[in-house]
């Protein structure tokens, strides 16, 4: 199979690699689409955010989907020609974390597309307990983005209670953000964008976003503040990892409201006293969704007809990798996917 390895220093490499044979209780998927992520990009450079350090080259991918081709003989459900999206934290069924559907909570658990092979190839090989059922009312190619940015920022907003009362301002509109952006409008919020390139606050306004903000022009936290009566947002989602971003965030924050850091950052100095401390906010992480949400996910995005294949910017074949990774990492697309 013709499949993607990303050696480190921008290196990006198709090659044929042999096609794998589902064991135990191993779904095989020929992938028909597999999304590329900000998160890939550390790959890209050779320091992976994610994952346990893997000794081998790993087919990278975390965001894909595609049609079951073969199963193991422990396989008790899945079937030939189902169509499914990978889960892409893989751990032990019976752990505490994995119990509550929340593998990626496990210490020693593994990624899909970091630890073991990913989608960025013609088929690949999951447990299948991991693979999503997808149905046709939905694409492969959104199903695919369902798998992380849509259902990261379904289960993000859905712990923050974001509704039809609420302001809620994104910050960072990669496509992360992008996603933010769609899933509280689909909600009912009045949704503020702020992002440094014209070209994302136009795409959030083409998602529904009712204000954009650009913060190489203006302070984001006082023009948030002059959008909303000098109250601040509800809830902040931050999505850039950006130091500036995420402290922006904090500072745009109404007293009483919440933020919720989405984008991965090693490091970010701030200030809780004034910041946390005497708002009274509430601040979480979000990352990733419980394995148990797809099929509210999924109720989600047909019940109210969000349309998810919007976030994509461009697509390429598996044979133009080099050119997508490229692209990507010069932020010249958003949301980019390899497509079948």
């Amino acid at each position: 199979m013709r499949a993607v390895l990303l050696p480190g220093d921008k290196r990006v490499v198709v090659e044929d690699l042999p096609t794998p044979d589902p064991q135990g209780d191993e779904v095989l998927v020929r992938t028909r689409a597999s999304a590329i992520c900000r998160s890939d990009m550390s790959i890209y450079y050779g320091n992976p955010i994610v994952g346990s350090g893997a000794t081998e080259l790993i087919i990278p991918g975390h965001e894909a989907a595609g049609e079951v081709v073969a199963v193991g003989p422990n396989v008790t459900s899945t079937k030939v020609g189902d169509r499914v999206a990978g889960y892409l934290a893989i751990a032990d069924p019976n752990a505490p974390y994995s119990a509550q559907g929340l593998p990626m909570l496990e210490p020693d658990w593994k990624c899909f597309g970091f630890d073991v092979h990913g989608g960025d190839a013609e088929y690949f090989l999951l447990p299948e307990r991991n693979c999503l059922p997808l149905p046709e009312s939905i694409s492969f190619k959104a199903g695919a983005v369902l798998t992380d940015m849509v259902g990261t920022q379904y289960s993000t907003q859905k712990r923050l209670g974001v509704s039809g009362r609420q302001t809620v301002a994104v910050v960072g509109l990669g496509p992360m953000g992008a996603a933010a952006v769609l899933v509280a409008k689909a909600l009912g919020a009045r949704v503020i964008a702020v992002d440094v390139l014209d070209s994302r606050l136009q795409q959030a306004s083409d998602l529904g976003a009712d204000d954009v903000v650009n913060s190489a022009a203006t302070d984001a936290a006082e023009a948030i503040r002059g959008l909303t009566r000098g109250i601040g947002a509800d809830v902040v989602i931050e999505c850039s990892g950006n130091p500036r971003g995420q402290n922006s965030a904090l500072d745009a924050a109404a007293r009483r409201g919440a933020v919720a850091f989405v984008g991965e950052s090693r490091a970010t100095e701030i200030n809780p006293s004034d910041q946390i401390i005497r708002k009274l906010l509430t601040v979480i992480g979000g990352w990733y969704f419980g394995r148990g949400e797809w099929d509210e996910i999924v109720r989600f995005v047909e019940d109210r007809a969000v349309p998810v294949e919007k976030l994509i910017s461009h697509e390429f074949s598996i044979e133009q990798a080099e050119e997508a990774f490229a692209a990507f990492d010069r932020r010249e697309t958003e949301k980019a996917v390899f497509v079948w």
